[in-house]
């Protein structure tokens, strides 16, 4: 076992209906960090981290969790105790309620009777004060709000309590002070050894809490690295097609876009 790394990946080709969209990827997710991937959309910044869970098999290349182990050879609940996934747009049972909900993130841990342990409810107790939705607790999911649905899943993975978490455009349908209340919960669970993968369509908030960049661009791996190292005025131009000068977060002395001014569209006479 490889004790820096989370994840290796080699030559990997992922396909979907027969278009590559992913092709001769090879990079490392390290271990104990957050690591945010960006890129345009239809990059294939979704289609990667379903690598990573096993809902996407390679058509080439390989996985390896921990840096030798292939993902493929693990057994799904001993897989599912390790890593965690929060799809971008996951599907929510007809009527079930949101500590039945987040309970579903401790199904690696349930026993032959399949039923929840008193460890197991403490833990679904604990990741619903996480994130705010144990007033919620016998609501229907699907009569709340898209940002009280978004933290009830958020807690279901953190019910999972894996090493490491995958997120999928977490911030989706989040106000802002949530999105950062998040953000920053993601950094606490590193600092307290967890490995963090999270895809942002927001750069700054990549920047400010990552701390290391994957940026993907047509399938392919443009660059990699710490964000100051790695986000770049011509990164910008090159991969979103963005015309904007970098200046530093004066809070966290991170690296941020600033568009440049463009020639306004004149009306037609």
């Amino acid at each position: 076992m490889n004790q820096s790394t989370a994840f290796r990946v080699n030559n990997l080709e992922l396909k979907y209906q027969q278009n590559i969209i992913i092709e001769s990827l090879s990079t490392s997710i390290q271990k104990g960090k957050m690591t945010a991937l960006i890129g345009p959309n239809g990059c294939g910044k979704s289609t990667f981290l379903k690598s990573l869970v096993r809902l996407l098999k390679p058509s080439k290349g390989d996985v390896f969790l921990y840096g030798d182990k292939p993902v493929q050879g693990f057994k799904d609940k001993e897989y599912a105790a390790q890593v965690s996934l929060l799809p971008q747009t996951p599907i929510i049972p007809e009527g079930i309620t949101v500590k039945e909900l987040v309970g579903y993130g401790r199904a690696p841990y349930l026993n032959a009777m399949g039923r929840l342990s008193v460890a197991d409810k403490q833990a679904v107790d604990e990741a619903m004060e996480t994130t705010g939705v144990t007033e919620l607790a016998t609501r229907r999911v699907d009569e709340l709000s898209g940002g009280q649905r978004q933290r009830v899943w958020i807690a279901m993975v953190l019910a999972q309590n894996t090493d490491i978490i995958l997120l999928d455009e977490p911030t989706t349908y989040l106000d802002l002070s949530h999105q950062y209340e998040l953000l920053d919960l993601m950094e606490r669970l590193v600092k307290q050894g967890k490995t963090v993968v999270v895809v942002l369509h927001d750069l700054s908030q990549a920047c400010r809490y990552a701390d290391e960049l994957i940026i993907l661009k047509a399938g392919d791996l443009y660059a990699q690295g710490s964000p100051n190292t790695v986000f770049t005025e011509s990164m910008l131009s090159e991969v979103f097609n963005l015309n904007a000068r970098i200046i530093q977060d004066p809070e966290t002395q991170t690296p941020m876009a600033i568009p440049r001014a463009t020639k306004p569209i004149e009306e037609p006479a």
